[in-house]
């Protein structure tokens, strides 16, 4: 199969003479060059370069497609000048609302990225778990743990899903012996809470494993909860997206259910090429830790 970037290595065969030359002006060894002009050769099934006193000189084929391979250089040039200004012109307002616990913890490093690649981008982070209209421009681009985004002309992807797990302190477990078994989790204080959106199932799942009696504290949001379980005050739900990485907590079972709950990155379809907004969107993909095994 013909590999386009070994086109550079005829070219500059064909301009410098040898492959000592060309492998001086591409910063590789004159190994390399001699080797990918020989894969070149092999994939297109011609020989095109042929050694003489002088040095290296085309063959007739070699010249035949020579131009071809310059028109292509050029074109690859301008692609990357071009995608070098979009880069540049990436500027202005990018609104992006997420859950507390996802914007101050996840989403911080990411942020700073961002502002690196594209310093004219300005991002405000709405921290809220109320479901934003990004049709309605409340948002630019959403970061939402749900079942199925809502809201008219969404698109987006489900990074994974996000799985939720019980967590203490790794302070917490050593000084309550747990790290030779699991514990009984109604033998130990329980945070609840976590907000509105997230104590509506959280609670559920804590009266089918019989533990609402033992929750000794309850917390008004997410950032609240990990703040207990840090201090050492118990057990509560965490995201293992998150808590798995926090060397300080520590899990166990059971675990939330897979398949339901995901993390979506959205935003509205008449935005989805707009530079400022596509630039955000790319990065927090690519840079948003994978979800749990």
């Amino acid at each position: 199969m013909l590999d386009w970037n070994d086109l550079r290595y005829l070219i500059a065969v064909s301009r410098d003479g040898s492959t000592l030359a060309a492998g001086r002006a591409l910063r590789v060894s004159q190994t390399t060059v001699a080797r990918r002009l020989a894969a070149l050769e092999a994939a297109l099934g011609l020989t095109l370069v042929e050694r003489q006193p002088s040095g290296y000189r085309l063959t007739a084929a070699g010249e035949s497609l020579i131009d071809h391979a310059r028109r292509m250089e050029e074109a690859a040039d301008a692609l990357a000048h071009a995608a070098a200004a979009q880069a540049r012109n990436v500027s202005g307002l990018v609104k992006l609302s997420t859950e507390e616990i996802i914007a101050v913890t996840l989403l911080v490093p990411i942020l700073g990225d961002i502002a690196a690649r594209y310093p004219d981008l300005r991002i405000e982070v709405e921290s809220t778990d109320a479901v934003r209209d990004l049709a309605a421009g409340e948002a630019d681009i959403a970061l939402r743990s749900c079942t199925a985004p809502e809201g008219a002309g969404l698109v987006g992807r489900r990074l994974g899903d996000d799985v939720w797990s019980f967590y203490c302190s790794r302070a917490y477990a050593v000084a309550h012996g747990l790290d030779d078994a699991p514990p009984v989790l109604a033998e130990h204080p329980i945070i609840g809470g976590g907000g509105a959106g997230l104590w509506r199932h959280y609670r559920p799942w804590l009266e089918r494993l019989g533990l609402t009696g033992s929750i000794a504290l309850h917390q008004g949001s997410t950032m609240g909860l990990l703040a207990a379980v840090r201090a050492g005050l118990g057990f509560a739900i965490l995201p293992r997206l998150l808590a798995d990485n926090d060397p300080e907590l520590v899990r166990y079972p059971p675990e939330s259910p897979r398949g339901g709950r995901g993390l979506w990155l959205l935003t509205h379809e008449r935005l989805r090429h707009t530079p400022r907004v596509r630039a955000v969107l790319d990065i927090i993909a690519d840079r948003m830790p994978r979800m749990v095994d």
